[in-house]
């Protein structure tokens, strides 16, 4: 393919001009040195130029048919297996996979006297190898012991402090490691090619420069990398104002690109995460995209069903982990999962363990209907999971029970779960690999395989034309790409000076020959330079994260005084490449939902507080019978604490009936052996129990001592939790009272615990009328005489009583109320959304009645309300 200029411009592109310096200094060297172009062996920066580079050669020496072996390192060594032999790892030798990796540096730290600590770290000797890795494979395999030993004298100085004991024998084990290992790149060492040619990058590989010296004059360097001249168009800049904004404008700019003939776009993966939200938009677009950079497989939908799985399997997993995993398996009925969980979180089962047994010849609880045949089936899976087994046993046992739970299929059509099969080990056979390692616990087990997962990188297949290509900056040297889109370009993604990666502090770096912080900017400067001289150039960042402040990158910055905009970036930039489009208004109309064909027949205390705070409110949750999953995992709340309040109070005061007591000590060992009861019933564990536990002291200081001045008013306990049932006409009045004590004269006293702040508390006295809920307890009884109370147990003020005068005649009012309210609900009556303030601060029907999106104008509510 000749090398033609850009579709809208004259000059050649900055990879042609690149090529053609290259490959003429390449034609003359081969021409001076009379060798033929078939024994050249021509080393590129990276594998995706091997078909740039062949039809740039073509073009370039036309008048032969021969052409140079253009390789990789990698891809020389591949190519010299048939002559040399295959390399075959021994057990120890660094193979730069975390799955394999990971269980020989556990192994070594073992041997080195430190498996105690191997769990904190072996991933860091891993990182320490790996980082290594290069350089040792770059020094010939006879000297390689020698280089270690020499390197070993002095690695470790100024690491003798105890402090640095660990670190220093993490580096001492890495530089071992990957001494004593062989590489797929030693035959390299063994090749002999008439001319060993190098065309340089943005920064020299230690094995590269290895081969040089050990070819000697047979080997050449050719810059691919030229200088160019001064940038012909002026770099677009875009300022957005955070991540979702930069993205926007990114997936803009290459859309425009696009639009414009120009093809393919290189979209730069300085962010990873913002390049994956730029590709989702342009496949939204059916853009067809090359990504050669990939992302991690534990991000993927695969990995994370099968981690599910695994985070299943431990006796103490929460009831969460394992409803997650059986909606991740097919081979449980959906519908059936539903069920349980709707039971399971009506119930609050927490822990699966916490489950009662399902014998098959007993009854069912009504309570686990779903639950039961649900958790025998999951159980027969899990139990067998519990003892610890060698790797390659939990590979088969896995896969087995992938196949079993429905997962297998899933996985094996899934082009993320083929790789996640393959990175784990779990076709048949390929186990086998690991069959000489430790035996496991599930926790060991779980812990490799998410760490393999991490490890991981799924590619997509490439399509076989694409328009947009998705690299790094280091590898757009090169490439023909018509237009470049280069997002991320803030402080902290595309920094000036990169930080060096692994463990090594700089002395040990040039120690080691690693590159220098100093080189890696070298690099990063150049990368960034030749960027600038393609013909069209997008350069984002954003000015915000997560609320703080961000700055352009120091090589924006200098872009920026170049062109005398200093501090006022804003000055100068490109336009936004989006489009405006009108979207006409649509706001949402009020609510006006009539509920005659939603008979109610049963009413509790909290139903009708709902009908007088937001007649639609009682439409969405009460007739509907719409209602929030409850969470199992959620923090404990104040809610919580008043439920554990009930609980302990009526054991401990019907402990007080049976036992009578008017000791205070003795008073306070029943209440806290009640308030231990109600924790258990509970399931309240210590950690969860300690914000209660602070508070609880003077909350039952109080809460004796109003006891003592309550009793000698001459009431006495009757009974509590009391579930009562009352018909007024068509309908059941329903609920549970807190308490029901019985005054001197007989009359009963019906009392509401609060824990609620004492303001609150007295409102509900001082409007009468509007108070719900006392009044419907006494519609409960059917005491022609009675009193009711509040007893408001605080945390920080002594416990009051604050009783509601005249609650017989508040009774008798509500109860007409509620056979009203009633009566025009089956009449037809609309229930519109009304509900302000706190009723609408916290009401799960909110997103139902669309509040927050209702016109304006006033819309009419003409005909009969509740």
């Amino acid at each position: 393919m000749p090398l033609a200029p850009t579709a809208d411009a004259a000059l050649p592109t900055p990879d042609a001009l690149c090529w053609q310096q290259a490959m003429g200094q390449l034609a003359a060297v081969v021409r001076a040195r009379k060798v033929h172009p078939a024994e050249a062996v021509v080393l590129l920066p990276y594998a995706q130029l091997i078909q740039q580079a062949r039809r740039a050669w073509a073009a370039q020496a036309g008048e032969t048919f021969f052409v140079p072996r253009f390789e990789t390192t990698m891809n020389w060594a591949s190519g010299l297996g048939g002559t040399l032999g295959l390399h075959v790892p021994s057990g120890d030798d660094v193979r730069m996979d975390v799955a394999v990796d990971m269980l020989t540096a556990a192994s070594l730290l073992g041997r080195a006297g430190l498996g105690a600590q191997q769990d904190a770290l072996a991933g860091r000797l891993v990182e320490a190898a790996w980082s290594l890795a290069g350089v040792a494979a770059a020094v010939v395999p006879a000297g390689r012991r020698a280089w270690s030993e020499r390197l070993a004298l002095t690695l470790g100085a100024g690491l003798d402090s105890p402090v640095l004991a660990l670190e220093a024998a993490v580096g001492r084990i890495a530089l071992a490691w990957v001494a004593a290992s062989s590489y797929p790149t030693d035959r390299l060492f063994q090749a002999k090619p008439q001319l060993f040619a190098v065309l340089e990058g943005f920064q020299a590989d230690p094995l590269t420069e290895a081969l040089k010296a050990h070819f000697g004059e047979r080997s050449v360097s050719i810059p691919l990398c030229l200088s160019l001249e001064q940038p012909s168009a002026p770099t677009a800049l875009h300022i957005a104002q955070d991540a979702e904004d930069e993205a926007g404008r990114a997936a803009a700019c290459v859309l425009a690109h696009l639009a414009q003939g120009r093809s393919p776009v290189a979209l730069i993966a300085q962010d990873r995460q913002l390049t994956r939200r730029v590709g989702a938009m342009l496949a939204e677009r059916g853009i067809a995209m090359r990504d050669e950079t990939g992302w991690k497989l534990s991000t993927t939908r695969a990995a994370a069903s099968l981690m599910s799985l695994l985070r299943a399997m431990p006796w103490d997993a929460s009831t969460d982990a394992v409803l997650d995993w059986l909606k991740n398996a097919a081979a449980f009925d959906a519908a059936l999962v539903t069920a349980a969980e709707t039971e399971l979180r009506k119930t609050g089962v927490r822990a699966w363990r916490d489950l009662p047994d399902f014998p098959e010849e007993d009854i069912l609880p009504p309570a686990f209907a779903a639950t039961g045949p649900l958790a025998r089936e999951v159980n027969a899976l899990r139990s067998p999971f519990g003892r610890a087994r060698p790797l390659a046993m939990w590979l088969r046992d896995l896969r087995a029970l992938l196949q079993a739970a429905g997962q297998w299929d899933a996985l094996a059509q899934d082009e993320a779960g083929q790789t996640v099969l393959d990175v784990l080990r779990l076709h048949e056979g390929a186990e086998t690999e690991f069959e000489a390692s430790p035996v496991m616990r599930l926790h060991d087990f779980t812990q490799w395989a998410n760490q393999a997962l991490e490890g991981g990188k799924f590619s997509p297949v490439h399509p076989p034309a694409e328009q947009v290509v998705i690299l790094p900056l280091p590898q757009l040297l090169g490439r023909p790409m018509q237009a470049v889109v280069l997002p991320g370009c803030d402080e902290i993604r595309l920094p000036v000076s990169p930080e060096p990666a692994g463990p090594w502090t700089p002395g040990q770096r040039e120690l080691l020959g690693l590159p220098s912080r100093e080189v890696l900017a070298a690099a990063q400067r150049q990368a960034w330079q030749y960027a600038l001289h393609m013909s069209h150039l997008d350069v984002l960042w954003r000015t915000s994260e997560s609320g703080e402040h961000l700055i352009p990158s120091g090589f924006v910055q200098e872009l920026l005084l170049d062109r005398g905009q200093g501090e006022d970036a804003a000055q100068g930039m490109a336009t936004d490449p989006r489009s405006l489009r009108a979207v006409a208004t649509q706001p949402t109309p009020h609510p006006f939902p009539t509920g005659e064909a939603l008979p109610v027949t049963r009413l509790s205390a909290s139903a009708y507080e709902d009908l007088r705070r937001c007649p639609y409110r009682f439409f969405a949750l009460r007739q509907l019978r719409l209602q929030e999953p409850e969470e199992l995992e959620s923090e404990l709340g104040k809610r919580d604490f008043g439920n554990w309040l009930h609980s302990l109070l009526r054991h401990f005061h019907e402990a007080l009936k049976a036992a009578p007591t008017s000791d205070i000590s003795a008073r306070t060992a029943m209440i806290n052996v009640a308030a231990e009861r109600a924790t258990q019933e509970l399931a309240l564990s210590d950690s969860e129990f300690l914000p209660f536990a602070a508070a609880w002291p003077g909350v039952r200081e109080g809460y004796l001592k109003w006891l003592v001045d309550h009793e000698a008013s001459g009431a006495v306990f009757d009974e509590a939790e009391v579930w009562r049932e009352v018909p007024v006409g068509s309908l059941t009045l329903l609920g549970k009272l807190d308490r029901i004590d019985r005054q001197p004269d007989g009359h009963a006293l019906v009392i509401d615990y609060k824990t609620e702040s004492r303001t609150t508390t007295s409102e509900r006295i001082k409007n009468g009328q509007e108070d719900t809920q006392l009044a419907f307890y006494a519609a409960l009884m059917s005491d022609d005489t009675l009193a009711a109370a509040y007893v408001n147990l605080g945390e920080k003020e002594p416990t009051k009583t604050y009783e509601q005068p005249d609650i017989v005649g508040l009774r008798d009012e509500l109860i007409d109320s509620i056979l009203t309210d009633m009566a025009r609900i089956a009449r037809g009556a609309k229930l519109p959304a009304l509900g302000e303030g706190k009723a609408c601060d916290y009401c799960a029907g909110r997103g139902l009645c669309r509040k927050d999106f209702w016109s304006l104008d006033g819309e009419s509510t003409a005909g009969e309300g509740v």
